[in-house]
Order: structure tokens, then C-alpha cells, then sequence
């Protein structure tokens, strides 16, 4: 496959070998597209051989792993980052925009992120599902742990490092059990709290279809971010008198939904509304990190309690399950973590 890529986009070297491909061609930038429970070894070799390193979602299989990587980095003076490009959407970046500048009239109160994964085809979960030696299955939170780092990182964007309580459930749906594999889950809710008081629910499914959202609630305003349509629904929260409070809402909302089809359709001829625009902005933007040594797209804080959020989970819904042995962390010093 390798070969066949090569001579497709005229790529005149390629490699089974990491190694050999670290010497030989010394890359500045190795993304790292493998299953997970290889992330953190080939992270660590790629780093230690002066790459910069774009690994893809999740980005190591414990915090602990993530935590040693970013420190090695640091310590190299390199840049790495994690795949999470639907942080980097058309109306992600407008939700940012919005939120830095104060309209939700204050510190994020209460967040929603909902994440929805369609089996489709159910030959593919008949995959892994019907092979236990299948990487997905190995994984500490086996089907969860290669998905739902999308939705935890637009979370942990508004939380503070100390998250005070995560209360995780989890279950098999009647469509995913006639597929004969009791012990694999795919429904998931959670509730986040963290030191400053806001709160977050987390709902990832196999069963609900088409909605991929984040909803982020403020004292005075609420912001949604529609992955599934391109679209970001502002809601003020304003009294009305008597029965114009059944009214005029709806009417606003409607300009709302009219408001994000115009946009979307001058994106589209601008050619800026495609399902890759997030991956190309994050890629562009990671490498613009490493050419002009600005900071990462998204911050290290960020890809830590994310992995910190997902160890937890993991260890409440499958408890008896044994962590994935982490690779042996090199000796180097402890940095502070921006």
C-alpha cells in the first residue's frame, strides 16, 4: 500500500521500517496514523530523532503515556499535537470567536457535548466484535477509546486542569448485543464537574443518529456548534412580555437556521465547506507552530486532561479490565506543561 501511495503522488522513498525511514530520510514532521496502543512508542522514537510528531486521536492509551510525551517534547524543543480536527470546523472556530468575546456574558456554566457513531454497514462492527484479539477490543476502554476523544477534548477546552468528579455509565444496545458480544459497550453518558463549578454531560451513541453537538451555556447566553450541519445556533436569553415569549423565540431561531444556510452556502462556492476543512486548518495551523515556533493549535493543557477524563471513565465502566503495559519512559526532566 505504501508502494502504490509513492507512485501515485510521486513520492520517491518509502518504508516498512521506522527507523530506517527516521535515518534515511530525517522527516521534519512523522504523523503517526496507527492503532493507539502504538501511539506512545512511536511517538517517543520519532521525537528522540528530532521529528516533530502529529499523532491521530487518541493520542496515547493512558495519561500517563500522554503526560511522558509531552514532557519529551518540551524537553527536545519540539512541537506534537493530537488529531482532533473537528475543533477546527467552520463553526467551532466561530463558537471560539464568540466565546473569547464575551457573549455568553461570562464563564462557561454548563457544557453538552453529544457524539453519535453510526455502525452503518454493521460488518464493520462484526470486525472487531467478533475477534477478541482485535486492537479495538484490547484497548482499555475497547469501542470508547478509539472515538470519543472527539467529543471529551470540546469539553475539556472549557474546564479547568482540576476536574473534582466524573460520574461515568455505560451499556450495550440491543443492536450491538445481537451481534453476540457481551462484554463490549457502546452507549456511554457521563457528568463532569470541575473546581470552578461547571458541569458537563458527555453522551456518546451507537443508536441516535446525526447528532454531533457541543453546547456551551453561559450566565447570560448560549452558543451551539452543529458538526453534522455546519451550523452555529446563538441563543440570547431575554424575557418578553406575555404571549410574545411563544413568538418571538421561535422566530429568532428560524433567522438563526436562515443565517447559518447563507453562510454555508457562500463557504461552499468559496470552497471552504467540505468534511476535511478541520483536518487541513489543524494540520495548517500545527505546522505553522513548527516553521515560526508559535504555540501549539491546541494546547498541551488541553491534551492532558483529556486523556486524564478518558483514564477515568475507562476505569468506571470496566473496571476489571487491566490498563494496556505503557512503554518505558525515558529518563527526562519534568517541565512545566503550557
Amino acid at each position: 500500500m505504501a508502494k502504490q501511495i509513492a507512485q501515485r503522488f510521486g513520492i520517491t522513498k518509502c518504508f516498512s521500517d521506522l527507523k530506517e525511514m527516521l535515518r534515511v530520510v530525517s522527516p521534519d514532521v512523522v504523523h503517526i496514523t496507527t492503532p493507539p496502543q502504538s501511539h506512545c512508542t512511536l511517538g517517543r522514537e520519532c521525537l528522540e530523532a528530532g521529528s516533530h510528531v502529529y499523532l491521530e486521536k487518541p493520542f496515547t492509551v493512558t495519561a500517563s503515556e500522554t503526560e511522558s510525551l509531552i514532557e519529551l517534547a518540551q524537553h527536545r524543543g519540539l512541537k506534537i499535537t493530537v488529531g482532533h480536527n473537528y475543533l477546527f470546523t467552520l463553526e467551532m472556530l466561530e463558537m471560539r470567536r464568540l466565546v473569547e468575546e464575551g457573549f455568553l456574558g461570562g464563564r462557561p456554566i454548563h457544557l453538552e457535548s453529544y457524539w453519535s457513531y453510526d455502525f452503518g454497514d454493521l460488518r464493520y462492527a462484526s470486525a472487531f466484535v467478533g475477534n477478541r484479539n482485535h486492537w479495538v477490543r484490547e484497548l482499555p476502554g475497547q469501542l470508547f477509546h478509539n472515538i470519543i476523544s472527539h467529543g471529551i477534548a470540546k469539553l475539556a477546552e472549557f474546564l479547568d486542569d482540576e476536574v473534582t468528579e466524573i460520574v461515568a455509565t455505560a451499556h450495550q444496545s440491543e443492536q450491538l448485543r445481537s451481534l453476540g458480544a457481551e462484554e463490549v459497550l457502546d452507549e456511554l453518558r457521563v457528568m463532569i464537574r470541575d473546581k470552578s463549578g461547571t458541569t458537563a454531560f458527555f453522551c456518546f451513541s451507537t443508536q441516535i443518529r446525526g447528532l454531533n453537538q457541543l453546547r456551551v451555556h453561559g450566565p447570560s447566553h448560549s452558543v451551539t456548534a452543529d458538526i453534522i450541519t455546519g451550523s452555529l445556533i446563538r441563543q440570547k436569553t431575554r424575557s418578553y412580555k406575555s404571549y410574545l415569549t411563544y413568538f418571538v423565540p421561535p422566530v429568532k431561531n428560524a433567522f438563526e437556521h436562515l443565517r447559518n444556510a447563507r453562510l454555508n452556502i457562500i463557504n461552499f462556492l468559496r470552497q471552504r465547506l467540505y468534511q476535511d476543512f478541520g483536518m487541513k486548518e489543524l494540520i495548517e495551523r500545527f505546522y505553522s507552530s513548527v516553521r515560526k515556533g508559535s504555540p501549539v493549535p491546541i494546547p498541551y493543557r488541553e491534551i492532558i486532561l483529556t486523556a486524564r477524563i478518558m483514564d477515568d471513565i475507562f476505569a468506571q465502566i470496566h473496571p476489571g479490565r487491566s490498563q494496556v503495559p505503557e512503554a518505558q519512559a525515558s529518563h527526562v526532566p519534568v517541565s512545566s506543561v503550557a
